[in-house]
């Protein structure tokens, strides 16, 4: 498998988990999924708004773009239209993966963040920090999920390799 395909299947690993987490939050309450359980990000809702967020960042990164801010969220407040915002963001994401080639994982990427400090990075590194961030708030997620008593979804990477042997 060369360096290209293991990212794909990087990204395939954090859509398989992302849905999986979007089907168990789905029965939820509108009460349940705006609770402020106390964490980093106070709500399922606002967990799943900032994961799509960062996604949409590093996507315009990776293209030249530097934004300043999140994107406006102010319509993510369901399920199904999170569920809508990903798709479309997992169908620019599939684009962008699909031109890379070996040579361009080690190409720099510069851009700036929300207060402006200027980085550059090779894409590889910039592709892996993505789905670290998102298996990191999905942890998170899982923890919001128990404390409105309800069960998580597994999304052991173990787990999408053996399904997807399937």
């Amino acid at each position: 498998m060369t360096m290209v395909d293991e990212f794909r299947t990087l990204f395939d690993f954090n859509r398989w988990a992302n849905l999986r987490f979007l089907d168990a939050v789905e029965p939820l309450t509108h009460e349940e999924l705006g609770r402020n359980l106390g964490g980093s990000f106070p709500s399922v809702s606002t967990t799943l708004v900032h994961l799509i967020g960062a996604e949409w960042v590093w996507q315009q990164r990776w293209t030249g773009q530097s934004p300043t801010s999140f994107p406006e969220a102010a319509t993510l407040t369901s399920v199904p239209a999170l569920r809508s915002r990903w798709d479309s963001l997992w169908e620019e994401q599939q684009r962008f993966l699909a031109t890379l080639d070996e040579p361009a994982l080690s190409r720099p990427v510069a851009y700036r963040t929300f207060d402006g400090s200027a980085f550059e990075q090779p894409l590889s590194e910039l592709l892996r920090h993505v789905v670290n961030h998102a298996t990191y708030h999905r942890g998170q997620l899982a923890m919001e999920l128990r404390q409105l008593g309800h069960t998580p979804p597994s999304t052991d990477l173990a787990r999408f390799y053996r399904e997807r042997r399937a």
